[in-house]
This record gives C-alpha cells, structure tokens and sequence, in this order.
C-alpha cells in the first residue's frame, strides 16, 4: 500500500494530509505553533486523534515519542555516528537505514526484512514523501517515524545553514 504525506511549505502551524494512491485524505496532521517541544497530532478522516508524536527535551542526540491513546508506542532515537545517519525505534524492533539527505531510505524490522520504503517525491511546493508499506498493521507508527526523522533533518538543515 502506497500513501503520500505532502507538507505545505509556508503553513505555520505544520498542517498537511496524508492521502493514499487514489487521492483520498487518510490523516491529517497538526504541529502546535506555541509548544517548548516540537509536536505533531495525527488524526484520521474522521477527525480523531490518533496518535502524538513529540520530541523530548534535554537529549544529546534527537529523540521522538510516539503516543496513541496515551501509551507510550515507540520511541525514536538518533543514533550517534560520524559516517551518516542512523535511527534506532525502541518498542518496536525497527531501525532505519539509507541516504537520508536523499530522503531514500527503509525501515527494517529486527529479523532485517523491508516494513517500509519511503522516498522523496519533488513535484510540487513542499516536501512530498511516498510511503511504501509493506502492510498496513503499523501504519500510524510507521507515519510517525518518517515525520520525525523529516524534521530532526530539517532542523540539521536549518541550523547549518545559519
């Protein structure tokens, strides 16, 4: 199954869809403007929350928690490398590898088999990601983890422009 998360460029607020192959809206997804952590809500069609994602202050290294119905999922960390980036999701088994900077990378679980492809899509204002699920059993947490990873680069790319 193939999802698309496409994210507005000038949107404050961080509002955007998440729309599947035929073009039907699937989640949305809201960042707080005024919050001390960076802070994502993901709700279904039907306007329901389904899941929070914030990172967590005073890390050495980027950390995200992924929350549904007030538990604690998945938690994602950044792992400390010098040749490139690596992401590590605890609660889950999965850890993350390919070309960041590319936006081309997989999500793996603990036996090494692919749960997820995703890729960056250049086609229109915004960043606009293609996510290839392997099946739709972890699909919120699997949506949480690219958000995540998407902004830890984001911020890199931010900062070392400055």
């Amino acid at each position: 199954m193939k999802l698309y998360i496409k994210q507005k460029v000038f949107s404050l607020a961080s509002r955007f869809n998440i729309t599947d192959e035929d073009g039907n809206e699937r989640y949305t997804v809201e960042g707080e403007l005024l919050s001390l952590t960076r802070r994502l809500h993901i709700y279904d069609y039907r306007g329901e929350e389904v899941s929070l994602i914030h990172k967590e202050l005073f890390t050495l290294m980027p950390r995200f928690v992924v929350e549904r119905n007030g538990q604690v999922t998945a938690t994602i960390k950044k792992r400390f490398t010098f040749l490139k980036p690596a992401y590590d999701i605890e609660g889950k088994g999965w850890h993350v590898e390919g070309d960041f900077f590319s936006h081309d990378y997989q999500i793996v679980d603990q036996s090494g088999e692919i749960i997820a492809s995703i890729h960056k899509v250049w086609m229109s204002w915004g960043d606009s990601f293609e996510l290839d699920l392997v099946s739709s059993e972890d699909e919120v947490d699997l949506i949480a983890v690219i958000l995540a990873i998407d902004i830890v680069m984001d911020s890199e790319s931010s900062s070392s422009s400055n």
